[in-house]
């Protein structure tokens, strides 16, 4: 068996799966490719891959759809490459269980980046995950609920704890308004993205140089928030 990293490109466009096969093979990935939903749904089930590309704009069923049947039976990380670039789809993709989400056309480095997150989403829960996220000068300890900029200890509120660490533990992966709200809080509070502002004021004011201007919780603007760890 190889020990590459496989990764399924489900993409009805020659040119996309031609260029994307290029780019990751070589960087030692092993690529497979689907042209349909149908197609990306078998080849997922028969060769479980360790990260799934999918377009939105697939032939047979809407992208969307293929990434809620995967989240039935599969956590394998998938990555939401389509020319929709409205907040709409991309929440859409987001709350059915998508892990991150690239606009067409793509930058080779971003690409890069988003499947080297991925891969560690994928090893984590795989059972490898770090139970101590860093990111600068912050260390978050996800067992002992410890949060230090250096060698202080920032004092954080429970509620605000419980944000940091939700973002922590998916650290490099967009969560939407909803996910949070819902974890964090409660389902029937998903739609209070007022919560979520302040709380998320609060935190940047404890942890960042320039709360105006974070590093590390990064806002993607209509969707929900980022958190930026070191590699």
């Amino acid at each position: 068996m190889s020990n590459e990293p496989h990764i399924l490109v489900i993409d009805d466009e020659p040119q996309i799966q031609r260029a994307i096969r290029t780019i990751l093979t070589e960087k030692g990935f092993r690529v497979t490719t689907a042209s349909s939903g149908e197609e990306g749904l078998t080849l997922a089930a028969a060769n479980e891959p360790d990260i799934i590309i999918l377009d939105l704009g697939l032939p047979d069923m809407d992208g969307v759809e293929v990434c809620s049947r995967l989240r039935e039976w599969t956590q394998t990380p998938i990555i939401i490459l389509s020319v929709r670039d409205s907040e709409r789809d991309k929440v859409g993709a987001l709350d059915k269980g998508a892990d991150d989400y690239l606009t067409k056309p793509f930058g080779i480095e971003e690409l890069l980046a988003r499947v080297r997150v991925a891969l560690r989403h994928s090893a984590q829960k795989q059972g490898t995950q770090s139970k101590v996220v860093k990111a600068g000068d912050l260390t978050i300890d996800l067992v002992w609920h410890i949060v230090k900029r250096g060698e202080e200890e920032i004092k954080l509120t429970g509620t605000e704890y419980k944000l940091l660490a939700y973002l922590a533990a998916n650290h490099g992966r967009v969560l939407t308004h909803q996910s949070i709200l819902t974890h964090v809080w409660d389902p029937a509070d998903a739609d209070h993205t007022e919560y979520l502002r302040v709380y998320m004021r609060q935190l940047r004011k404890k942890l960042e140089d320039d709360p105006e201007r974070p590093k590390y919780i990064l806002t993607e603007p209509g969707i929900g928030y980022r958190f930026i760890a070191d590699e």
